[in-house]
């Protein structure tokens, strides 16, 4: 039976490497300066360049407009083994050094939207920042007529797209005297920062006339809208398509004009590629952009729409695409794992598995009557790219497995200590599987089986549903903002900690206090 049992489990090894297929992977890592809808935009374009390349796997980070996190997340994909790195640089000097870091390393570098003050790198694609400040500058002298007062509200400070946008602007109007700077307020690409500053300017210069807000980008443009009015003409940048993009806004008349800054993600997956296998590529990339105004915002917002609608069909036949070769690969294994639940039938491992999830995992907060309608899911969810753990695929070994080896009482006290494991670690963002197995005096391939086995989930996915708990708790209990409890239970971005709330609880996290 024993070794019955062995033969099994080198069938199932055999069956799955074939079905992983022969093709080389690689491995791209994307950091991003922040996260936003633009960026939003151009991670689902990078995910549908991918998709024309089964040999492509992409790893994201996000550093939510901080420095120092970015330099972390550059070195951690590094020490990941990414095979090409793509950045936006936060700001133009202080990310330089984990660029060359990960250069001098032999690993391709695009520098991609923003530039860096290194000249290690492999590839630059963007838009001209300058270019779009200086269009923009002479549509203003125009739409004034030559003569106005122009408030101006710039990106984040250090950043390359705020630098070259405010001098392509200020160039422009130059050489129009009766245009007027009253003010260039300091920005961080955020609509809530350009309403505060704006708020600020105006308190202080009541009697000054704005004709018109030059915003660094359109949520600038919009956040300046808020306190100045309708009576004031507004510029941004950025043009997205889509519902609240710049687009529309336009066409809406929210705006007076916006500037395309384009996002092209599947342009640079496919540099990449070119960089990976060798074949020719340009170093330097400038990407196309157009100015967007009243005349021609309804025809790119259509045209805008139709390329979205078919993205997302591209998208969901993908997805109907793996569901059913999974399925393949579900019925060539299906009659060994009959096997395998035959020989160990007396283990009940779907019962046991749902009673310790159920009696020893109590991840789930216990909240009132009052809070507990929000129809909390009980299910673990998937886990993040950001914390994206791919299933091992070494053979398991004998005494690996909790549902074959161990008794129940074995079983609980495993979870328990695990579950005491992933709470002493739960503000710590960079912990890793390799960390909680270390803990747990086990090989990571051990831990992911045990816990597996035992529960139906991956490490991971406990330890981010363990955080999500204790931030649900902290929102009852304390008076610290989202942002706040996002970071003190090991988030790195209160937008994605926002979103994975929202994906276990069906509400965002303002919704618990209220």
């Amino acid at each position: 039976m024993r070794k019955f049992f062995l033969l099994t489990i080198i069938v199932i090894a055999a069956m799955l490497v074939s079905c992983a297929g022969g093709n080389a992977k690689y491995r791209i890592g994307v950091s991003q300066c922040s996260a936003d809808i633009w960026r939003d935009k151009q991670n689902a374009e990078l995910k549908m360049g991918a998709y024309f390349h089964e040999n492509v796997e992409i790893k994201f980070a996000a550093a939510y407009d901080s420095d120092e996190r970015q330099v972390q997340q550059i070195d951690s994909l590094v020490d990941d083994g990414i095979d090409l790195l793509i950045v936006a640089p936060n700001q133009v000097q202080t990310i330089s050094p984990a660029i060359d870091r990960a250069y001098d390393k032999g690993i391709p570098v695009i520098v991609f939207e923003r530039k860096t003050s290194s000249q290690k790198y492999t590839a630059f694609i963007s838009a001209d920042n300058y270019e779009m400040g200086r269009v923009m500058g002479e549509y203003i002298v125009s739409r004034l007529h030559g003569e106005g007062t122009v408030l101006e509200i710039k990106g984040l400070e250090g950043s390359s797209p705020s630098i070259e946008r405010h001098n392509g602007f200020m160039d422009a109007i130059k050489n129009a005297p009766g245009i007027k700077v009253v003010a260039s307020l300091q920005g961080d690409w955020t609509e809530q920062t350009a309403y505060e500053s704006t708020q600020q300017w105006f308190l202080n210069n009541k009697d000054v006339r704005v004709d018109l807000v030059f915003g660094a980008n359109d949520r600038t443009a919009m956040g300046a809208r808020k306190v100045l009015g309708e009576d004031v003409l507004y510029c941004g940048i950025d043009g997205l398509p889509g519902e609240s993009g710049g687009i529309q806004l336009v066409r809406d008349s929210l705006l007076d004009a916006s500037y395309i800054y384009p996002t092209h993600g599947d342009q640079i997956i496919e540099l990449a590629v070119n960089i990976l296998e060798g074949r020719p590529y340009e170093k330097e990339t400038l990407l196309m952009s157009a100015l967007v105004t009243r005349d021609n915002a309804k025809v790119l917002q259509m045209e805008s729409e139709e390329i979205m609608r078919q993205a997302n069909q591209l998208e969901s036949l993908h997805k109907k695409a793996d569901n059913y070769l999974h399925k393949l690969d579900t019925q060539r294994i299906m009659i060994v794992v009959f096997v395998l639940f035959y020989l160990y039938h007396l283990r009940k491992i779907d019962f046991q598995r749902e009673r310790v999830v159920n009696t020893l995992w109590h991840l789930k907060p216990e909240v009132s009557t009052a809070t507990a309608d929000a129809g909390v899911d009980s299910d673990l969810k998937s886990v993040s790219h950001e914390s994206d753990i791919s299933t091992p695929h070494q053979p398991q070994s004998e005494s690996s497995s909790v549902a074959e080896e161990d008794e129940p009482e074995t079983v609980s006290l495993f979870i328990t200590r695990f579950k005491e494991v992933i709470e002493a670690r739960l503000e710590n963002s960079n912990v890793s599987v390799e960390d909680l197995a270390a803990d747990m005096n086990l090989s990571r391939v051990q831990l992911y089986r045990k816990v597996k086995a035992v529960t139906g989930s991956s490490p991971v996915e406990l330890l981010r549903t363990a955080r999500l708990n204790r931030a649900y708790q902290m929102l009852l209990t304390t008076d610290k903002s989202v942002s706040e409890v996002a970071y003190a239970v090991g988030f790195t971005a209160p937008s994605y900690f926002t979103k994975c709330f929202k994906e276990e609880y069906g509400k965002v996290p303002g919704d618990v206090r209220r």
